[in-house]
């Protein structure tokens, strides 16, 4: 591979949120780069092809010559250091404390909330809408995500931070999974999560997974 060429490795399903996340991160970058995905059900990712160089055998996976590198915020933060502002677009705000809490967001995101990921997985988006109502736990997992999502979110604006930032797109795919499924979601949060579904980079990726 050349040592210029980029490889994203996702799911087979196109529905792991974090490979999205990395997904448009590359195309807000501008970047060219081609997709390949795995069957994770016939545990593609434990061959010793994908693992060995990964390290942790998840999805998503960027191949960037001879380096490789999972976890979406990762990527972000590599291709940010890679190709750094004002000379490509910025994935995180240039205000160090913005940026730190867009960072603070992300980490949340991926390490809390179980309860939601767990009965409104991702592929109610993708997939199918479920049905069953949220647990007590759930719920009260869905109403401390609309708090604090409404706390960041300035009223009136599009955007957390003023101007598009990765944990933009992170935080639309969480609250997604609530109002795909008709869960209580504040207007103005449901509102944020359609421009957000919007965007160029969310749009190739709903193309890419029907192609």
């Amino acid at each position: 591979m050349n040592q210029n060429s980029m490889e994203l490795v996702v799911d087979s399903d196109f529905t792991s949120p974090w490979a999205l996340s990395a997904y448009a991160a590359l195309t807000h970058k501008g970047l060219e780069f081609s997709v390949r995905s795995v069957d994770l059900a016939q545990r593609q990712n434990r061959e010793p092809e994908f693992a060995d160089p990964s390290l942790t055998a998840r999805v998503p996976l960027l191949r960037h010559g001879d380096f490789f590198l999972t976890e979406s915020s990762a990527i972000a933060e590599y291709l940010e250091d890679l190709l750094p502002p004002p000379d490509a677009p910025s994935l995180y705000p240039q205000d160090t404390r913005a940026r730190a809490r867009a960072r603070q967001l992300q980490a949340w995101l991926r390490s809390d909330l179980q309860p939601i990921r767990n009965e409104r997985p991702t592929e109610v988006i993708f997939v199918s809408p479920s049905h069953k109502p949220l647990s007590a736990r759930a719920s009260a997992c869905a109403r401390h995500l609309c708090e604090v999502a409404g706390k960041l979110l300035p009223p009136g604006d599009a955007n957390l931070f003023g101007k598009w930032s990765i944990a933009d797109l992170d935080l639309a795919v969480m609250l997604m999974r609530l109002v795909v499924n008709d869960d209580p979601v504040p207007q103005r949060l449901v509102e944020y999560v359609e421009a957000q579904w919007q965007i160029d980079p969310v749009q190739r990726w709903l193309r890419a997974r029907s192609a």
